[in-house]
C-alpha cells in the first residue's frame, strides 16, 4: 500500500521581504489561528529562506514556495512560482 503523503511536498504562499542574498530570498508567510481562550483570530508571521535559482524575485512579490531537501543551514524551501509582482521598483 502506497501512501500519498510520502511524495507530497508542503507548499506555502508568502511575500518576499528580502532578496539581498545571492540565489536566496526571505519569504514571510502570514497565517491566522484562534486564540485558545478568547477565540479571536490572531495573526502569526513566519519567515522562510527559499532558494531562487534565477534571482528573479523582487521585494513585494507574492510567491509559492515548496519544501525541498536541505540546501544550506537555513534553506529548506525553494521558490516554485512567482504568483504576482510587487509594486516596489
Amino acid at each position: 500500500m502506497v501512501t500519498e503523503t510520502r511524495n507530497s511536498k508542503k507548499k506555502k504562499i508568502g511575500r518576499v521581504v528580502s532578496n539581498k542574498m545571492v540565489k536566496t530570498v526571505v519569504v514571510m508567510v502570514e497565517y491566522y489561528i484562534p486564540h485558545r481562550l478568547y477565540k479571536k483570530r490572531v495573526r502569526h508571521l513566519s519567515r522562510f529562506k527559499a532558494h531562487d535559482e534565477q534571482n528573479a524575485c523582487k521585494i513585494g512579490d507574492v510567491v509559492l514556495i515548496e519544501e525541498t531537501r536541505p540546501l544550506s543551514k537555513d534553506k529548506r524551501w525553494k521558490v516554485a512560482k512567482i504568483l504576482s509582482k510587487g509594486d516596489s521598483e
